[in-house]
């Protein structure tokens, strides 16, 4: 073992086997948690990626799948409640080579770290942000979460919830995220594709998976998580392709105005109104439209929903440095006399 506690150095050779960020750390979520399946696809997803480990940073705040950096044998921080997101852009502005992850929950994320959501996405710090969404609180066992439905009775509201739920995608298309994914943890073929989108995406990378809590909420998602309801309750986004979906493929979306409404078609006849997914669009309009469809009257897209590429905050961050350094005022005497001529 090496002195800082990794036994492959930059320049050793890939890293193949996703074991190898496997820490000896025992994973302690309860059996059937699909926080397990998000753990594996993205180590098998780093292993792909010939990036040595002590490239890698994980970030949490505090929850169930807060936990992560235990589990991967890379550099990470466990923080505080809410916080993952500005300890994390710290860490990516201070060591712009660090490929830096961020594991958070629906709670962590968007209740005490909402204000964190909102201003990391707008900024466009390059992060992979994992989101875990189960809509409910699991470690403080089982209270109302931002993204609990409305009704939901749980310990902390025993006659129902009264408030509206968010939806995670609309907010980070909101917040003119650069990219913005949903997968199901159910369904490991699809999440591992859209972390391996994620993972090489220069920006913040925002991935929101739909996952179980076997204990506290179990059947939060089961209608887009059973497979044999999955085909009827769920459209895959795939960009240039119609949004077809339907297990004999003869459902459609299409606009009526500016809403999505279903359609039915003969199978391998479809219209040629149906929308067309364009991931790639400058504006995020039609994407949020897209993320306002729910399992109540519509099926839940997965996917990417946006993918576009701007400069990052640390690009820009170091483009300014350069500036201010050329431009720097030789009188420092001056500076602190507050001289606005020898500052200018």
């Amino acid at each position: 073992m090496q002195e800082n506690g990794f036994e492959n150095l930059p320049g050793s050779g890939p890293l193949r086997d996703s074991k190898k960020f496997a820490s000896d750390q025992m994973v302690r979520w309860c059996p059937g948690c699909g926080d397990f399946a998000v753990l594996a696809v993205i180590q098998k997803v780093l292993a792909s990626l010939d990036i040595p480990r002590e490239k890698y940073a994980f970030i949490s705040g505090i929850g169930c799948s807060s936990r992560f950096p235990y589990y991967m044998n890379t550099y990470g921080f466990h923080s505080i409640h809410g916080r993952a997101l500005p300890i994390a852009t710290g860490v990516k502005c201070a060591n712009p080579d660090l490929q830096v992850w961020v594991a958070t929950g629906d709670g962590d994320a968007l209740s005490i770290g909402g204000n964190h959501f909102i201003h990391a996405l707008r900024r466009n710090v390059d992060l992979k942000v994992i989101l875990f969404n189960n809509r409910i609180y699991g470690l403080t066992k089982g209270q109302l979460s931002p993204t609990s439905e409305f009704g939901k009775k749980t310990k902390s509201t025993p006659w129902g919830s009264i408030e509206y739920p968010l939806n995670p995608v609309t907010m980070a298309l909101a917040s003119e995220a650069t990219f913005v994914a949903r997968g199901l943890a159910a369904d490991v073929a699809g999440l591992t594709e859209i972390v391996s989108r994620a993972a090489k995406h220069q920006g913040t990378a925002f991935v929101e998976v739909l996952q179980n809590c076997v204990v506290f909420n179990n059947g939060a998602w089961k209608e887009v998580e059973d497979k044999a309801s999955r085909e009827e309750r769920v459209v895959r986004l795939q960009h240039g392709k119609p949004l077809i979906f339907g297990k004999d493929r003869n459902k459609g979306i299409r606009l009526k105005g500016f809403d999505p409404e279903v359609v039915e078609f003969l199978p391998d006849r479809p219209p040629k109104d149906l929308v067309v997914h364009d991931e790639k669009a400058e504006s995020p309009h039609m994407a949020y439209l897209l993320s306002k469809m729910n399992e109540t009257n519509h099926p839940v897209p997965v996917g990417v929903f946006r993918a576009v590429r701007q400069p990052t905050l640390h690009e820009l961050m170091e483009e300014q440095i350069i500036k201010a350094r050329q431009s720097a005022p030789t009188d420092l005497q001056a500076v602190l006399n507050n001289s606005e001529e020898a500052a200018a």
